[in-house]
């Protein structure tokens, strides 16, 4: 089940990155329970060696195109991010590490994984991938637009991703880019 795993989340990964055509600089949002992949009920039943094979999938597709990943600890820290420092020059960090049992198992790999990890309330991110009900929509910029993969599981958990677009502002005189 391992590689299969890390091979699932890399490929739903990659076609996120392409369908919303991420670019090198960009942040992409991942909420990860590794209890929901692995059969269980989500906050009850965390895992890390299944939180590091789908972390790795990811973090290796996002290093390989130059985004940021962006790891959202679970609901005892608030839906808190962890992400490199680099990805957040500026950003306001607090002061917490995330544990498999109080920020979840994916936050926490992603801690111990990042060169230099930085912790924040919040994040605004160009797309991101829902993987077993963990609500990342608060980290995304608006406006949020789904994204059907050709998979919808990793795991047990179902999976969900959105891209992010600009505002269209205006009236009926406005034109946009791709018109």
């Amino acid at each position: 089940m391992k590689n299969k795993l890390y091979e699932r989340a890399r490929l739903a990964t990659r076609e996120l990155c392409e369908t919303a055509q991420l670019k090198k600089g960009n942040v992409m949002i991942v909420g990860c329970s590794s209890s929901e992949i692995g059969g269980g009920v989500i906050g009850h039943n965390s895992s890390v060696e299944i939180a590091e094979e789908v972390f790795g999938g990811i973090y290796d597709e996002l290093r390989e195109r130059g985004i940021y990943l962006a790891a959202q600890c679970c609901e005892h820290l608030n839906r808190a991010i962890v992400t490199e420092r680099a990805a957040v020059p500026y950003a306001n960090e607090v002061c917490v590490m995330p544990q498999p049992k109080a920020g979840g198992s994916f936050a926490t790999t992603a801690y111990r994984t990042f060169k230099d990890p930085v912790v924040l309330e919040e994040i605004r991110a160009d797309a991101g991938l829902d993987i077993g009900g963990t609500l990342i929509g608060m980290h995304l910029k608006k406006v949020a637009v789904p994204v059907r993969l050709s998979i919808d599981h990793i795991g047990e958990a179902i999976l969900l991703a959105a891209r992010t677009r600009p505002k269209y502002i205006g009236g009926s005189r406005a034109v946009y880019p791709g018109e």
